[in-house]
């Protein structure tokens, strides 16, 4: 298995992927969607290739916060293809990004996780990986104004 950052190749496979991580998307939706992440110096998308198949993918974004001056590093999106979960690839992404991230002197990692039923699996993969629960997310939808 390969892991390397994304390319505008991959954004077929990555559309099939996406009904994996629960929510599924068209390929214009996905087009559309990566160019607005790939403009973005903050984010990095990474893919696991296994004979020429995208089988997994995990995507950072790089945040500096108002407390101190170093970097922090938020996963946004973790996605194994449903077919191949089990093998590890999950955590060889996360792997991945730990390094990468300890390579641009950034050593503060962080994930955000709904609490539903289908994500337990990987809560426990994130525990077993050294990742400890440190707060709770407060969630406020906002209607949408018209606009003129």
């Amino acid at each position: 298995m390969e892991i390397r950052k994304y390319n505008s190749d991959d954004i077929k496979q990555f559309t099939d992927l996406m009904p994996d991580l629960g929510y599924p998307s068209s390929l214009d939706e996905m087009k559309v969607r990566m160019e607005r992440i790939e403009s973005n110096p903050n984010y990095y998308t990474f893919v696991a290739i296994n004979n020429n198949n995208l089988v997994g993918m995990i995507g950072i974004t790089i945040h500096t916060t108002y407390t101190n001056n170093d970097e922090k590093i938020q996963i946004t999106l973790l996605v194994t293809k449903k077919e191949y979960r089990g093998q590890g690839i999950a955590k060889a992404l996360i792997k991945y990004v730990e390094e990468w991230s300890l390579k641009r002197g950034s050593d503060f990692i962080y994930l955000l996780s709904g609490k539903s039923e289908r994500r337990v699996k990987a809560h426990e993969l994130y525990k077993f990986l050294g990742y400890e629960v440190t707060g709770y997310r407060f969630v406020k939808r906002l209607g949408k104004m018209n606009t003129i």
